[in-house]
C-alpha cells in the first residue's frame, strides 16, 4: 500500500486557501472540492459571524512586520505538508495536481471549512498548492516529508501572484502517530517526542531557513484518525507496532498523558529557534478527544471533517498553552473568532506562554498535623455488643471503598506536577490513610490510633488496591458505584483471610464514598448512571457487608456538590489543566451556565444523595445489634475554597485541578471524624474548606458513636401494653382500626409540627431556625421510644414497619422531613398546598400503598395567623381560617383513602404571652414585635388583646364547628377526629413564681424537646380516649403514662366506635352578625375624591333591580297570595333593626354612620326609602328606575344633593335569562349591558359624590328543585320563566342559556373602565356571584333554608348572607376580589377596613389603573368550585360556574327545574 499524501493534504490546503475557489479544471469536470468531498458542497451556506470590527476590509490595514501580530487577513497563501496512508480496500482516485490517477480516495472534507473561514478574512488569498511528494512510490517517511517542503518551496518561489518575500504565508505540517508511545507517561513520552523533534527538525528548519514570513501550524492527527477507517503509518514512526507502555492504561492515566503529550511539545517548540525571530514561527496544534480514550470500536469519529476542520481553527484562536478545549466528534462546536484585544494568531511569545508544569510556584503545600486533646481515650470497659454503644477505642479494624478520592490520587503530588496525579497516595487518604501520625498526617485512621494504637487496615505509601501497602483500602481510581459490589467483595474475603484480624470478634469502621464518576458521565449515558441504578449499586455492596461483616459500623459519606468544580473550570486566572478537567468530567463542565443540561445534572447530583439517604433511614441494615449504617452528610453542600483575593484556591486540589491535595484531604478527614460524632439529624451538612481543622471529642455523657438508635436520652417513654397486635384482616373501616394496623404516619402545620428549637441548647437562639423534625411530637422518628417520645415511635411499638415519619433535620424539601409537610411560619391559607405535596409524595413513594395503607394525619395550624391577625383582620378573620381548614381537608377526604385526621387545637396565645413576657431576663423580648408580634406586644387589658382573645375564640369555635358538622363522616374509611388537648395549658412555674422556660426554646415560643414528649404523650392518649370525655387539658409537668387500647375495643377513637352524638347547634334566634372592627371614623374631612371614600364617609344609599333586592319572599307569607316584599330586610338596601339582628349592607354601614339615610324599612311601599326596584324589573328597566331614584333624590329634603356621598347599588338580569329564549335579540348580552350602560350614564350625569356597586348576574341554569317535594312551584310562576320549563341541562337551549348567562357577566365586567373621568364617581362591579356554592344538609341535599317558599327567592339568612359577601367585596381591591360565596353561617365573618386600606376599593386605590393603562379591561376568571361529598350543587341563579369556559356539558343527571319571575 502506497503513500498517498496529495489526496489527502490537497483536502487540507484547501481548508486554509480561497474556499470554493476551483483548481485545474477542464469544462464539464467537476471542482477540486467537488470531486474531494461532493456532499461537502452544503458548505457553500455556511454562516460565519465574527464582529465586523475585528475583520478589516481587503487593503484597509496594513500586513503585519511580525509574524507575533499576524491577523488572519494578512495571510495571502496558505499550503500544507504531510503523510497519511489510506487503509486496504478503499476504492477511488488520488488527484496528482492535474489530474485524477487511479487508486485509493480519502475523505479530506475538512478542507472545505477552514477555507471558508480564511476566506471570510482574506478573500484574496491565493489558490493553494498541494505539495505531491513522491506519490506511488514508496519512500522512508521522513524523506517523503522531505521531498514535500522542497517542492512546496518551489512552488511557492515559482508562483507568479506570490511576492515571495514579502506575503506572509500559513503552512500546515500534518503528522499522527501509528505507536501509541505518545500515551505513555513520563520518561518512554517524553523520549518518543525527543525523536519524533528530531525527525521534523530537518523539515522545519529547511522552512525556517528558506521562507519568509511564515507561520507554520505543526498538526497532530494522531487522535483525530485513531479508531477510524483510515490506518495510518506515521511519518515519524518507522514501524506500526504499539508502543509498550508501563503503568496504567486508564481514563485518569490517559487524561494526564495527553495533556503531557501537548505540555511537551509546546514546550519544546517555546523555546525552540523558530520562535525567535519576527518572521517565522511554528506552532503545534493538537487534536485531542473529548473522552481520552478512543472510541468504541466501529466508530468513525472522522466521518464528519466538519468538526475536525472547525477544531483546527478553534484551536488557532486559543493562546498557546491554553488549547484546553477537546475535540468532539459528535457535536460541532461554536466557531471561535478573533477578539478587539487579541485579533492576530497565537504564538508563544505573544500568549506570554510559561511551561504549565515548571511554573514557579509562590509556596509548595506544607503538610500540618493536629492533636487530640480528649480526656477519655478509653475503650469500654467491655467489648461492646451493640453498635450503638461503639467508642472510638474500641475500634479495631478500618477499611474504605470508593474512588480515586479514596484512593488518594495526586494527594502527595508536588505543585505543577500534573503527571503524578497518577500516584495514589493511599497513605494520605482522608478516610483509611495511615503515613506517619496525626502530628504530621491528619486522616481517620492516625485519629483512631491516638484512641487505638493497635488499629489495623489502614493503608501506606504509595501504590494500586492490590498493593501491599493499600490493604484494606480497596478504592479503585476511575471507579463508579457498579463496582462497589465488587470493591466489596474484595474487602470482605481481605479481611477473612487476614491472620491478623479476628473476623468475629474485632469491631470495623468501613467508609464508603462514591459518585463523582458517576456524575461526570451521567448525560452521557442517563440510564446507566441513573439516581435508581446508583442507590441500587451502593445497595448491593452494602447488603454484601451487612450479611457477611459482624461488628460493623459503615460511614455511608454522601457524594459531593460537584457543580462548584466549574469555578476552577471558568476561572481564567486560576492556573489548571483544563483539558484534563474537561476530559474527566465533560457532563459539569462542558455546557453554558443556563443550560438545561447542567440543570438536570444539580438534579440528579441531589436525587443521589436523597436515593442514599431514603436507602439508609429505611431501616434495612439496621436489623442486626452488631451493624449499622450512618449517612455522614458533610460533603451535601460544599462552597469553593477561595483565596484572600477572592479567586478559587487550587491549593485544595491535586495539580489536576480534580483531585484533592493533602490539605484537602486533611480537611476531608477531620469533617468525617467530627460528623461521626454528630447525633443523627444534628450532623453538619456543609463542609467549608477555608475554617481551621477543628477535631471534637466525644461528649463524655454520650462517648459513642452517633447512629440511628443512640441519637437522645432522657425524654423516652414506655409502653407497657401486651396487646400490641393489629385487627384479624385489614379493616376497611375507620371505626375498626387498631394501632397496629396504622402503616404511614403524616403531619401537617406550622413550625411547632417541623420542629424548629426543639433540640437547641437554651442560650442559642440562632439554633430555633433549625427544624428539628424527627424529634417533632406528631411526626419525628428520631431513635426510638426508649430515647425519644412521638407519636411515630410510639406507633412502631406496635408496627415497626410503620413508615412516613421524618428524622434529623431540614425543611420540608428534604428527604428525611418525609410525610412530614409542615412549613414554618405556614398559615391556614398554605395548608392547601401542603395536602396536595402530601397526597403527591404518598402517591409517588414506594414506600407508600397509597390506596391500601392506613394512614395517620395529624393537622395543626392557627399560630402563625394569629401572630399577624392585628396586620390585617381580614386576611386574617376567623371566616377565612375556617375556609381555609375547611379547603384543606375536604381535599384530604376527597383524595385520601383509608386516613384518621388528627386535628389539633394550637397553643393559646395567652400561654406565649405569660412565658415570654413572665421571663424578660430570659426571652428575646427585644424582639416580640418579629417573632409574634399582634400576640406579644398588646398591653394588658387593651382592646387589642380583647380583640385577640376574641379571634382566638373564632378561631377554636371554627374547628369544632367545622368537625362536628359531620362533613367527613359520609366515609367508611375517612373520619377527621378533634383532639383537645392542647385548648388548656397549665404552665409548670418555678419557686420565683415564673413560669418554666425549660419547657420552651430559646424565643421562649417554640415547644422544647420536653414540651413536644408531653404533647406526644397527650396526643396518644386523646387518640384512644372516647369522644365525649376526652381530655382538653395538658399538665406540662405532670407524669402522663402511655395509655393502652382498651381491651374489649382496642380501637382508636371516633365518633362512630365512641357512640357519640355531636352537639345539638342550638338554635338560632336571628341572622344578625357581629360587628368587630376598630377603624370606624369617616375621614378628617369629607372627601372630594371617590377612591378616599370611607364607609363611615356615606351618608345615602340606594338600590335599582327586581325582586330580589325588593326581598321578595324574605320571610314566610301567612296567605296563598304571592310572596310578600320585605324591602326592610332587603340585603342590599334593607334597615329593619339592626346589625345585631339583621345583617345588610345599611345596617352595617349604620355601624360607620348611625345617621344614614335612604334605606328601606318595613313592606309598604311609603316606606320603600330610596329601593327603587320593582318586581319583575330586567335590564331595559334600569334607566327609568335611574330617573326615578335621581328625581326622589333631588326632592327629598334630607339629602344634600351636592355634597352628600351616596352608595347605589344595582342587580338586574335574572329575568333577562328567564325571557332569552322567547326573544333572543331583545335579552342578548349586547341589550343586556345597553341598558346598564345608559342607567349609569343618567347617574353619572346627575349624581355627584356617588360609589355604584353593579352586582354581576347569578347563573339561572343550575337552579334546581329541592328535594321531597318541599318546594312545589305554582304553574304560574312557572310560566315567568319560560327558559327553563322542561329543560335539561343536556339539550343545546340550555347550553346556549348558560352561555348568554357567562356572556351577561362578561359584559358587566368592563363597566369599572367605563367611568373613569370624574374624581367623584366610580363604577365598581362586585363579582361574588360569579361562582357561588350553597351549602349541603346532613343528607347531602341543598340547604333549603336559605331560600324562601318558592326555593329560588331568598330567605332572610339568604339575604344575609349576600349583604356580607356584597360588603366584604366592597373592601376587596379590584383584581382581587372573591368571586364565589360559600354560604355557611357564622356571625363573625364580616371584613373590616383597616389602618392601611380604609376606603372602599376603586379600580384607582387598587393600583389597577397604572399597571394596566394600556391593557384591555380584565377578562373574569373562571374556576372550578366542585362541591364538598359530591352532594347536589344549588344556585340561586348562579349556584355553580360553569364546568368549562363555555358551552361544555356537565356529567350530572339532568334535574327539573322550577321556576319564577324575580
Amino acid at each position: 500500500m502506497g503513500l498517498l499524501p496529495c489526496a489527502f493534504l490537497l483536502g487540507l490546503l484547501l481548508l486554509l486557501g480561497q474556499g470554493m475557489t476551483q483548481a485545474h479544471t477542464s469544462p464539464g469536470e467537476n471542482t477540486l472540492e467537488e470531486q474531494l468531498w461532493p456532499e461537502g458542497q452544503s458548505l457553500k451556506s455556511f454562516s460565519f459571524f465574527c464582529n465586523p470590527e475585528n475583520v478589516p476590509s481587503p487593503g484597509s490595514t496594513v500586513p503585519s512586520n511580525s509574524v507575533h501580530s499576524l491577523r488572519p487577513s494578512d495571510i495571502k497563501f496558505v499550503a500544507a505538508i504531510g503523510n497519511v496512508s489510506i487503509a486496504r480496500g478503499w476504492s477511488g482516485s488520488v488527484f496528482t495536481g492535474d489530474h485524477w490517477l487511479p487508486g485509493p480516495q480519502p475523505h479530506p472534507a475538512l478542507s472545505l471549512v477552514l477555507s471558508e473561514v480564511i476566506r471570510h478574512f482574506s478573500p484574496s488569498v491565493l489558490k493553494p498548492i498541494c505539495a505531491l511528494g513522491t506519490g506511488v512510490v514508496r519512500h522512508d517517511a521522513t524523506e517523503d516529508l522531505w521531498i514535500q517542503a522542497k517542492d512546496l518551496v518551489r512552488n511557492m518561489k515559482e508562483n507568479q501572484q506570490l511576492d515571495f518575500q514579502n506575503d506572509w504565508k500559513l503552512i500546515n505540517v500534518f503528522f499522527s502517530n501509528a505507536s501509541q508511545c505518545h500515551l505513555c507517561s513520563s520518561t518512554q513520552q517524553q523520549r518518543h517526542v525527543m525523536s519524533s523533534m528530531d525527525q521534523l527538525t530537518r523539515i522545519l528548519d529547511y522552512l525556517h531557513q528558506e521562507v519568509p514570513k511564515a507561520f507554520v501550524n505543526l498538526v497532530d492527527l494522531s487522535e483525530a484518525l485513531r479508531g477510524s477507517h483510515w490506518h495510518q503509518k506515521t511519518l515519524l514512526s518507522p514501524t506500526a507496532q504499539p508502543c509498550t507502555c508501563s503503568g496504567e492504561t486508564s481514563r485518569l492515566s490517559s487524561v494526564v498523558t495527553q495533556w503531557a503529550y501537548q505540555e511537551t511539545w509546546e514546550r519544546l517548540l517555546a523555546s525552540s529557534k523558530y520562535n525567535e525571530q519576527e518572521s517565522f514561527a511554528v506552532v503545534f496544534q493538537p487534536f485531542f478527544y473529548e473522552r481520552a480514550l478512543p472510541p468504541p470500536s466501529g466508530e468513525r469519529p472522522f466521518q464528519d471533517p466538519t468538526a475536525l476542520g472547525l477544531t483546527l481553527w478553534n484551536s488557532m484562536m486559543q493562546p498557546a498553552g491554553q488549547k484546553d478545549e477537546p475535540f468532539s466528534a459528535k457535536e460541532r462546536r461554536p466557531l471561535k473568532c478573533p477578539s478587539q484585544e487579541n485579533p492576530y494568531l497565537f504564538t508563544y511569545r505573544n500568549s506570554n506562554y510559561l511551561p504549565r508544569m515548571l511554573k514557579p510556584q509562590v509556596k509548595t503545600e506544607v503538610r500540618d498535623g493536629a492533636e487530640i486533646r480528649c480526656s477519655d481515650k478509653d475503650p469500654s470497659d467491655t467489648v461492646p455488643t451493640s453498635v450503638h454503644r461503639l467508642k472510638l477505642a474500641d475500634i479495631k479494624v478500618i477499611g474504605a471503598l470508593g474512588d480515586s478520592l479514596t484512593a488518594g490520587n495526586g494527594a502527595g503530588s508536588k505543585p505543577g506536577n500534573v503527571l503524578d496525579v497518577l500516584t495514589q497516595y493511599r497513605g494520605l487518604s482522608w478516610s483509611v490513610g495511615g503515613d506517619q501520625n496525626l502530628s504530621s498526617v491528619i486522616t481517620l485512621p492516625n485519629m483512631l490510633r491516638e484512641f487505638n494504637p493497635s488499629l489495623k487496615g489502614f493503608s501506606v505509601g504509595k501504590g494500586r488496591e492490590s498493593s501491599a501497602g493499600a490493604y484494606l483500602n480497596q478504592a479503585v481510581a476511575g471507579a463508579r458505584a457498579e463496582d462497589l459490589p465488587v470493591q466489596a467483595r474484595r474487602l470482605v474475603d481481605l479481611m477473612k483471610n487476614d491472620v491478623n484480624i479476628n473476623f468475629q470478634e474485632d469491631w470495623k469502621i468501613i467508609t464508603l464514598f462514591i459518585g463523582g464518576n458517576d456524575l461526570c458521565d451521567v448525560c452521557d449515558d442517563p440510564v446507566r448512571y441513573s439516581p435508581q441504578n446508583f442507590v441500587g449499586n451502593i445497595g448491593q455492596a452494602l447488603d454484601i457487608l451487612h450479611a457477611e461483616v459482624p461488628r460493623a459500623f459503615v460511614n455511608l459519606v454522601k457524594v459531593l456538590e460537584i457543580i462548584n468544580l466549574r469555578q476552577l473550570y471558568q476561572d481564567k486566572n486560576v492556573s489548571c489543566p483544563r483539558l484534563i478537567l474537561r476530559s474527566l468530567c465533560p457532563c459539569v463542565l462542558k455546557y453554558d451556565d443556563n443550560a438545561t443540561e447542567l440543570a438536570s445534572l444539580v438534579e440528579v447530583n441531589k436525587q443521589y444523595q436523597e436515593g442514599t439517604h431514603q436507602l439508609v433511614e429505611s431501616g434495612r441494615y439496621d436489623t442486626r445489634e452488631d451493624f449499622t449504617v450512618v449517612v455522614q452528610p458533610f460533603f451535601e453542600k460544599v462552597d469553593m475554597p477561595k483565596t484572600p483575593e477572592g479567586l478559587p484556591d487550587n491549593s485544595y486540589f491535586a495539580p489536576d485541578c480534580f483531585h484533592f491535595s493533602s490539605k484537602a484531604h486533611a480537611h476531608a478527614a477531620s469533617a468525617l471524624w467530627n460528623n461521626m460524632l454528630q447525633p443523627v439529624g444534628q450532623k453538619t451538612r456543609q463542609h467549608n474548606f477555608e475554617d481551621k481543622i477543628n477535631i471534637t471529642c466525644p461528649d463524655q455523657a454520650r462517648p459513642f458513636l452517633s447512629t440511628y438508635k443512640n441519637l437522645v436520652q432522657d425524654q423516652g417513654s414506655q409502653l407497657l401494653c401486651s396487646d400490641r397486635a393489629p385487627s384479624a384482616s385489614p379493616p376497611t373501616s375507620v371505626h375498626t382500626l387498631r394501632p397496629a394496623d396504622i402503616q404511614v404516619v403524616a403531619a401537617l402545620g406550622d413550625s411547632l409540627t417541623a420542629g424548629n428549637g426543639i433540640g437547641s441548647k437554651p442560650d442559642d437562639l440562632s439554633d430555633v431556625t433549625t427544624q428539628y423534625r424527627g424529634l417533632s411530637y406528631s411526626s419525628g422518628g428520631d431513635s426510638s421510644l426508649e430515647n425519644v417520645t412521638t407519636l411515630p415511635n410510639i406507633l412502631r411499638k406496635f408496627n415497626g414497619n410503620l413508615t412516613g415519619y421524618a428524622v434529623g433535620t431540614g425543611d420540608a424539601n428534604e428527604t428525611n422531613a418525609f410525610l412530614n409537610q409542615a412549613v414554618p411560619g405556614a398559615k391556614a391559607e398554605e395548608l392547601v398546598s401542603q395536602v396536595q405535596t402530601l397526597i403527591q409524595k404518598m402517591k409517588s413513594d414506594h414506600r407508600v400503598n397509597f390506596h391500601e395503607d392506613w394512614k395517620v394525619i395529624t393537622v395543626l395550624i392557627g399560630g402563625s395567623d394569629l401572630c399577624d391577625y392585628c396586620t390585617d383582620s381580614n386576611l386574617y378573620s376567623a371566616a377565612n381560617f375556617f375556609d381555609h381548614l375547611r379547603n384543606a381537608l375536604d381535599i384530604l377526604h376527597r383524595e385520601v383513602p383509608r386516613a384518621l385526621v388528627n386535628l389539633v387545637d394550637f397553643m393559646s396565645p395567652s400561654v406565649m404571652r405569660q412565658v415570654f413576657l413572665g421571663n424578660p431576663d430570659k426571652c428575646p423580648v427585644h424582639q416580640a414585635s418579629i417573632l409574634c408580634n399582634c400576640v406579644l406586644t398588646p398591653r394588658e387589658s387593651s382592646q387589642e388583646l380583647a380583640k385577640l382573645e376574641s379571634i382566638t375564640r373564632a378561631y377554636q369555635s371554627s374547628m369544632r364547628e367545622l368537625v362536628e358538622s359531620g362533613r367527613y363522616d359520609t366515609r367508611e374509611d375517612f373520619s377527621v377526629v378533634l383532639q383537645p388537648f392542647f385548648y388548656n395549658i397549665r404552665l409548670p412555674v418555678l419557686a420565683d413564681g415564673r413560669p418554666d422556660v425549660s419547657f420552651f426554646a430559646p424565643d421562649c415560643l417554640h415547644p422544647s424537646q420536653k414540651f413536644h414528649s408531653q404533647l406526644s404523650r397527650a396526643l396518644w392518649v386523646n387518640m384512644l380516649e372516647p369522644l365525649g370525655r376526652k381530655t382538653d387539658t395538658l399538665d406540662l409537668t405532670a407524669d402522663i403514662p402511655l395509655s393502652c387500647p382498651a381491651q374489649v375495643e382496642p380501637l382508636l377513637r371516633t365518633p362512630r366506635n365512641s357512640n357519640y352524638t355531636y352537639p345539638t347547634t342550638p338554635a338560632i334566634e336571628n341572622w344578625g352578625s357581629d360587628f368587630l372592627c376598630t377603624e370606624q371614623n369617616p375621614s378628617n374631612s369629607v372627601p372630594t375624591s371617590v377612591h378616599k371614600l370611607r364607609p363611615a364617609d356615606i351618608k345615602v344609599v340606594a338600590a335599582l333591580g327586581d325582586s330580589l333586592t325588593t326581598a321578595v319572599g324574605a320571610r314566610p307569607s301567612n296567605s296563598s297570595d304571592l310572596p310578600t316584599s320585605w324591602r326592610g330586610l332587603s340585603w342590599s338596601i334593607g334597615g329593619d333593626g339592626d346589625l345585631g339582628t339583621h345583617t345588610t349592607l345599611p345596617n352595617i354601614l349604620k355601624k360607620f354612620n348611625p345617621n344614614i339615610l335612604g334605606f328601606s324599612t318595613g313592606t309598604r311601599e311609603e316606606t320603600a326609602g330610596l329601593n327603587v326596584a320593582t318586581e319583575g324589573a330586567r335590564a331595559r328597566d334600569m334607566p327609568a328606575q335611574a330617573r326615578d331614584l335621581v328625581e326622589r333624590m333631588k326632592t327629598s329634603p334630607e339629602i344634600n344633593l351636592q355634597k352628600d356621598w351616596k352608595l347605589i347599588t344595582l342587580f338586574i338580569g335574572s329575568n333577562d335569562l328567564c325571557h332569552y329564549c322567547d326573544n333572543q335579540e331583545a335579552c342578548s348580552a349586547e341589550e343586556y349591558v345597553k341598558y346598564i350602560r345608559q342607567a349609569l350614564d343618567i347617574l353619572y350625569e346627575q349624581l355627584p359624590r356617588t360609589f355604584i356597586n353593579v352586582v354581576e348576574v347569578m347563573e339561572l341554569a343550575d337552579l334546581h328543585q329541592g328535594q321531597d317535594g318541599k318546594c312545589v312551584m305554582p304553574l304560574a310562576a312557572q310560566s315567568n320563566c319560560t327558559c327553563l320549563q322542561g329543560s335539561q341541562e343536556n339539550l343545546p337551549e340550555m347550553q346556549e342559556l348558560k352561555t348568554v348567562n357567562w356572556d351577561f357577566q362578561s359584559a358587566l365586567s368592563t363597566l369599572s373602565y367605563q367611568y373613569l373621568q370624574r374624581e367623584d364617581f366610580a363604577v365598581v362591579v362586585q363579582p361574588f356571584f360569579q361562582n357561588t356554592l350553597v351549602p349541603l344538609n346532613k343528607r347531602g341535599g341543598a340547604d333549603l333554608t336559605f331560600f324562601s317558599e318558592d326555593c329560588f327567592h331568598f330567605s332572610e339568612r339568604g339575604h344575609a348572607e349576600m349583604a356580607i359577601a356584597l360588603w366584604n367585596n366592597m373592601l376587596e381591591p379590584v383584581g382581587h376580589k372573591t368571586t364565589s360565596n360559600n354560604f355557611t353561617y357564622s356571625r363573625t365573618k364580616l371584613k373590616c377596613p383597616s389602618a392601611e386600606n380604609p376606603y372602599l376599593r376603586t379600580l384607582k386605590n387598587s393600583q389597577l389603573l397604572q399597571e394596566q393603562a394600556d391593557a384591555e379591561p380584565p377578562v373574569l376568571s373562571w374556576a372550578m368550585p366542585v362541591a364538598a361529598g359530591g352532594g347536589l350543587v344549588v344556585g340561586v341563579g348562579a349556584v355553580m360556574t360553569w364546568r368549562a369556559l363555555r358551552g361544555r356539558q356537565k356529567e350530572n343527571s339532568p334535574l327539573s327545574l322550577n321556576t319564577m319571575s324575580f
